[in-house]
């Protein structure tokens, strides 16, 4: 991995979508850090500080939401474009994720994972 690769935090509690999106993204030659719930991904970016997160909402110890939430306090983290990718399909979830200051809002079932990595691309390249 070149040392001057972007970092991707992926912030999914699924094992299956987490190892397909993460080697997805791997050959995107892209360092991409994993977080399994909202606290490791606040952990993961205060350390890393990547140049876009991918998060899911319904994860264990702090979902999607609050982890958006508090990036968006946080004067390092803030500005880094969030891409919400979620099964969470309802107008008011999808409002809720806007207001917070989520870039995208991605719902799992309408987009292939290919097509997820070249949203992901807009905000690496």
């Amino acid at each position: 991995m070149a040392k001057n690769s972007q970092k991707i935090l992926l912030a999914e509690d699924d094992h299956f979508l987490k190892s397909m999106y993460a080697t997805k993204l791997a050959g995107e030659n892209v360092e991409v850090l994993v977080a399994s719930d909202g606290q490791k991904a606040l952990e993961l970016m205060r350390k890393h500080i990547p140049s876009v997160a991918l998060v899911d909402i319904l994860m264990p110890k702090m979902d999607g939401f609050a982890v958006l939430a508090e990036m968006k306090k946080d004067e390092a983290l803030k500005s880094i474009p969030v891409i919400m990718l979620t099964n969470l399909s309802e107008p008011e979830d999808v409002s809720r994720a806007k207001k917070l200051g989520a870039s995208e809002y991605l719902i799992k079932s309408h987009f292939l994972p290919a097509e997820v990595i070249n949203i992901v691309q807009k905000y690496t390249s």
